[in-house]
Order: C-alpha cells, then structure tokens, then sequence
C-alpha cells in the first residue's frame, strides 16, 4: 500500500524509562572472579569514558593484585535488550541511550532486528503509530487513503484479515507492548 497514516503517535513518551532508572551494568574483575571472590560494581550506563574510569577504579581494588581483565556480569534498566559480556562500552551506551529514548518498545524493536542498533534505530523513521489492533491499523489505512466503502459493504470487510495479510506480506511488522498496545512499522 501505498498511503500512510498521517501522524504517527509521540514516540518515547509512555514507553521510555523515568531517568532515575537509567540503564546500568554490573562490570566484574575477572581475576577475583577466577579466584572464587565475587568482586565488581554496578556502574550507570553514562559515558565509555565515565564507565572505564570507574572499572579502573573497582580493578584497583580488587582483592587479587595486578588485575586487569575484567567482564559484563549482569545488567538492569534494559528492558530486555541483550547484552554481550564483552561488549564495548560504546554499544552499552549506545543501547542504553536508545532504550531511554524509546522505553521497552525499543528493545523490543532491537530484539526484532536481531541487536543490530542501526536497524532498529532506522525502524522508527518507518514507525506508524501505536493500535489496539492491525485491523485497527488497516482501517484507518483504508480510510485515509480516501477509499469510498459504501455503508451496505461496511460490515462485510474482513479488517482483520486485511490487517494480517499486510503483515504476511511484509508490508509492516507489529510489536506488542500489552494488552491492545500494538506498534506498528513499515516494513521498507
């Protein structure tokens, strides 16, 4: 199809994290870790030079001398979004940015895009809006577009089907974030 509905709904409004929540990670010395002592902190996804700064500071000191190596244990504040181990700093905040921008529909998109950032990034330039329903979406579509239904036809149209056609053919894909919370994407 070829006609969008006009506005899409604000995005990262409802769906974004309060910023006291802001995501963080759990970094971990390895060499004590090794050793069998639990030693690491949990450090505010701020800045890869902020973040460094502070796992300098926690491998100082580390009840094991000379540590260096150190390791992602454990995350919050992600809504679900995966992250590696040894991730760079730089995609940690990269991550953490986009789901404070765009809440749990943002990880949910990143999982979509299998945790490539880029391409979930450029889905919301392709984002429609937020629906009770594709068959929601795919009436409005329909309407929009400036489609005449006559009233006697109106109860005949299979909106659901419409809606699940678009998505079987790649026109859109959907992300749930609850109940009757249906965001729809082109596809492009």
């Amino acid at each position: 199809m070829t006609c969008e509905p006009a506005t899409p709904a604000p995005l990262g409004t409802a769906t974004a994290p309060p910023s006291e929540d802001r995501p963080r990670i759990y970094v971990a010395c390895l060499a004590a870790y090794n050793n069998g002592y639990l030693h690491g902190h949990w450090i505010d996804a701020t800045t890869p030079d902020e973040i460094m700064d502070e796992v300098r500071a926690m491998l100082a000191d580390s009840p094991l001398p000379g540590a260096e190596e150190w390791a992602i244990h454990d995350y919050e504040g992600f809504e679900g979004a995966s992250l590696s181990e040894y991730a760079s700093f730089e995609t940690v905040c990269a991550l953490a940015d986009f789901i404070s921008e765009h809440g749990r529909l943002g990880a949910k998109v990143h999982r979509h895009y299998g945790g490539d950032l880029e391409r979930a990034r450029a889905a919301f330039d392709d984002y429609a809006g937020e629906y009770s329903s594709v068959a929601e979406f795919a009436e409005e579509l329909t309407r929009e577009c400036g489609t005449e239904i006559p009233a006697s036809l109106q109860h005949y149209i299979d909106w659901d089907a419409m809606g699940r056609d678009m998505e079987l053919n790649g026109d859109i894909f959907t992300v749930e974030t609850g109940f009757d919370q249906v965001h729809i994407f082109w596809s492009r």
